[in-house]
């Protein structure tokens, strides 16, 4: 599977820690370019440095006078785009509590992550993945998802909502898009041992979580299985 993703250009957010840091290091070993966002310039050079050509941008899905600036970098330190990956995400206020007992302020930063990040920062990508697209590359966006967006977990109102906006958004996107060949995927990646679990669930037990590096070599396989010129390969 080595150096199947070779010259693959992959930007993904929320790329310091959890599955986004375990993407950042699955897709790189596989033979991808890639750009990471996330929001402390200070963890985002120390990733930089510690994954040798992976390129860092500091900046924040949630605030909208970032989103152009971070597609610029994006494409500029790639050269063009293939592939976006929609990671960061945000639980909510913890420890968890009833969706009426959310604060609306709560709610609204929750959605201006996990669902109008995503948004404004596909949409401000869409050209250069559709250029990714026409030269025959294929072009993909992933939005990580959760099982939360399908069922309705008490105290998990917050981020189930959003998720589940995100997860329709993404398969209003692929029906529009399908004929420019732009491919939207939304995909659980399973209860991982997470700093966000553990603010979720302080008292649960590693051993049954499922570790990062697992969900991000089950992600880029599926990956693999819609990126035309890869298939070819793997």
């Amino acid at each position: 599977m080595t150096d199947s993703f070779s010259g693959l250009r992959v930007a993904i957010t929320g790329g310091t820690s959890g599955l986004g840091l375990a993407l950042v290091r699955e897709l790189m070993s596989r033979g991808a370019r890639v750009a990471f966002v996330a929001r402390t310039r200070e963890r985002v050079e120390q990733v930089a440095q510690e994954n040798p050509g992976a390129h860092g941008i500091a900046g924040d899905v949630s605030d909208k006078n970032d989103i152009y600036p971070m597609a610029i970098q994006i494409t500029g330190e790639l050269g063009g785009l293939d592939v976006l990956i929609n990671n960061a995400s945000d639980l909510g206020p913890t420890p968890l509590r009833m969706l009426s007992d959310t604060e609306c302020e709560d709610l609204e930063h929750v959605f201006a992550t996990n669902v109008f990040g995503p948004f404004r920062l596909t949409k401000a990508l869409m050209g250069a993945l559709a250029a990714s697209a026409r030269e025959g590359r294929g072009a993909v966006v992933l939005n990580i998802s959760s099982d939360a967006a399908i069922n309705a977990y008490p105290g998990w109102g917050a981020y189930g909502s959003s998720k589940a906006a995100l997860h329709h958004l993404s398969r209003v996107w692929n029906e529009e898009h399908a004929g420019e060949g732009v491919r939207f995927l939304s995909l659980d990646p399973g209860d991982m041992d997470t700093p966000m679990h553990a603010a979720a669930i302080p008292d649960a037990d590693p051993a049954t979580l499922k570790r990062p590096e697992q969900s991000a070599r089950e992600l880029a396989d599926a990956l693999a299985a819609v990126l035309p010129q890869i298939a070819q390969m793997v």
